[in-house]
């Protein structure tokens, strides 16, 4: 049979390659058809051989790319899994440190930035509030981490809420109450909001902040800008409303009444145990000065409207930039001014009503202003003062006989409140003025012993000392006032006559037996519960007490302590003793030594705000754990 078999040329090939193939018939050989097939057999299984030959090999290249493959893929899951770990953990321990308040990096790298991408320190200060409010959204914003006021080795009483400790910021810092939560985050006990103002207003044309490096202090006159009270007081009705709905109470009227009332067991403006918040209100610019009825509306309607979401409420008749403001300050008007607002927080729908301070200027510090304003707390039943405000004096720089730069020499001459660490001394030296003159005052005689009401004792000449003031009706026997023991034993020998005789056994046992005094809440800041070089433990007896307060330390500025300047009057015999106001200083206090001196000089809370601006948000743990080691320092001592 022909084999057939294509036959190409080969000028197909390489001229038509598109040809079409052409068959032709080669003759064969005879071949038997048992050798074929035996051909056709053999090669079959050579093909065979050869696929699985060729299959065996592909597999085995196949197997091996996928070990290389594997061995790769494990290689980067153990890479991708250890750089994500290195990144979280990286994540956890920045949030960490940068959230708290102790890092260094707020004031070395976050003041830093702020000063220098703006120039103008009202819009540094600005950007920082909402900052800080859009971190605390999220939980980002700094606070004090571990709890250091656990121990309550700074914690102090006032107005009958035991404080964390006696650190505070002052008003100015969050004028709009935006950021309360984050204020009390960074650790004081004590903020202050505000002030505000009835009705809105724009305050002084700006620039109106300027900053005075080298001093460290500041110029303002922000002339009491403000959104107005209604404004500020929504964001507190939402604030305690939602505190409520997080604390299952519900987010109506209700519930925030509830929370007002005290039933939720934390201070209705702080909503935090150990914190207090104090509400600051001023007058428009534009209430005459000498209407003094319209001047008392403005006061009684932030009362009305704010007060009821205060702790406490700042009164503020000392700001340098409003024009008259600081007039009020005279007895009279200011008398008037204070009666109204007390009576008007009395009535605010609470279960507990809020205190009423008065914030004062450093400027008036003669004789005469500063009696008149301690008449005036006393007869407005005010419950204390803040002691300390921007001034209008340009104080000399430190150290002496520094030369100020000349842009630093050309803001000294704008107008506005100085603030800085220049103004300390006077405000320690005006917290010691005001504390002895309302110390005078805080003994009254009881006129009729079957009436509950008491006359305040005769204030037209000045005491020389914290003696006892005397009664008009009878002259005192001694220059001082009877001790302590005196008084105690003068009360036992009068029980002694009027009780039955004891048996000899019984006179026996009690002579074995001490006499039991009853000590004050531990407060180591108080003139009235420290002396000598070292806070008192509870177990100080009284008699120490009186012993060391003979001959109090009066070299605070060396080396600052607990030490009083002055002892708090002993009542006399028949008189009735009155609440004791309570003081907050502000003015230069940016260092732990120094808060501690302004305390001893007879401040409840030292309230810092400068101190903020060039510091950071983490002066305030610095300052707390400054008056710790100081502390300690004079314990081993």
């Amino acid at each position: 049979m022909p084999c057939l078999r294509p036959t190409i040329p080969r000028k197909s090939l390489i001229h038509h390659s598109s040809a079409p193939r052409r068959y032709s018939v080669r003759p064969t050989r005879n071949v038997p058809y048992d050798h074929l097939v035996s051909r056709q057999t053999n090669t079959h299984h050579t093909l065979h051989n050869n696929q699985l030959r060729f299959a065996s090999t592909t597999a085995a290249a196949a197997a091996s790319t996928a070990s290389v493959q594997n061995t790769r893929s494990l290689f980067t899951r153990i890479k991708n899994l250890l750089l994500g770990t290195t990144i979280g953990f990286t994540l956890i321990l920045g949030y960490y440190y940068v959230t708290d308040t102790r890092a260094s990096v707020h004031e070395w790298l976050v003041i830093p930035c702020l000063r220098y991408f703006y120039a103008d320190a009202e819009d540094a200060h600005e950007f920082g509030n909402r900052a800080l409010k859009a971190l605390g959204s999220f939980g980002l914003n700094p606070r004090e981490r571990g709890n250091p006021d656990a121990k309550g080795d700074l914690a102090v009483e006032v107005f009958g809420h035991l404080l964390d400790n006696p650190i505070g910021t002052s008003a100015g810092i969050d004028k709009h109450c935006e950021i309360p939560d984050q204020l009390l985050a960074a650790g004081p006990a004590v903020i202050e909001i505000g002030g505000a103002t009835p009705l809105p207003q724009e305050g002084n044309p700006k620039p109106r902040v300027w900053r005075i490096p080298s001093q460290k202090a500041l110029i303002n006159r922000y002339g009491l800008n403000s959104e107005g009270a209604d404004h500020v007081a929504m964001r507190l009705r939402q604030r305690v409303r939602e505190y409520a709905y997080h604390m299952g109470l519900g987010i109506d009227e209700d519930a925030e009444q509830i929370v007002l009332n005290g039933d939720a067991g934390v201070p209705p403006g702080s909503l935090q145990p150990g914190k207090l918040m104090a509400v600051q209100i001023a007058k428009n610019s534009w209430t005459v000065d000498e209407d003094i009825e319209a001047v008392k509306k403005d006061y009684v309607y932030c009362v009305d409207t704010l007060a009821r979401y205060a702790d406490v409420l700042v009164i503020n008749v000392s700001s340098p930039n409003t024009p008259g403001l600081r007039g009020l300050q005279k007895t009279e008007p200011l008398t008037n001014i204070l009666t109204a607002v007390v009576e008007a927080a009395r009535k605010v729908k609470r279960r507990t009503p809020p205190k009423v301070m008065v914030k004062v200027s450093p400027d008036e510090d003669s004789e005469v202003d500063v009696r008149g304003i301690c008449d005036a707390v006393w007869d407005s039943d005010v419950d204390g003062l803040v002691v300390g405000n921007t001034t209008k004096k340009r104080p000399d720089p430190i150290p002496q006989g520094y030369l100020l730069p000349a842009e630093e020499q050309r803001i000294l001459l704008e107008q506005g409140g100085y603030s800085g660490p220049q103004t300390f001394d006077r405000t320690v030296a005006l917290v010691k003025r005001y504390r002895k003159m309302l110390d005078e005052n805080s003994y009254t005689r009881n006129e009729d012993t079957n009436s509950t009401a008491s006359t305040k004792s005769s204030t037209d000449e000045a005491p020389a000392s914290f003696s006892a003031i005397p009664s008009p009706l009878e002259t005192p026997k001694a220059t001082h006032p009877p001790t302590t023991d005196t008084g105690i034993a003068e009360s036992v020998a009068r029980d002694a006559q009027r009780l039955k005789s004891q048996t000899p056994q019984a006179a026996d046992e009690s002579k074995s037996q001490p006499l039991i005094r009853i000590p004050e809440r531990n407060n180591p800041f108080s003139p009235s519960s420290s002396s000598g070089d070292a806070p008192l433990s509870p177990s100080t007896s009284s008699n120490e007490n009186q012993q060391s307060a003979a001959s109090p330390s009066t070299d605070t500025a060396a080396s600052p302590s607990l030490t009083p300047t002055s002892t708090p009057p002993l009542a006399p015999s028949g008189s009735a003793q009155r609440a004791r106001k309570v003081i907050f200083a502000t003015g230069g206090i940016t260092n732990g030594a120094q808060a501690l001196e302004v305390l001893a000089a007879g401040a409840d809370v030292a309230q810092i705000y400068t101190a903020l601006v060039y510091g950071g948000i983490g002066t305030i743990s610095k300052i707390k754990q400054e008056i710790r080691e100081e502390l300690k320092r004079q314990r081993k001592q």
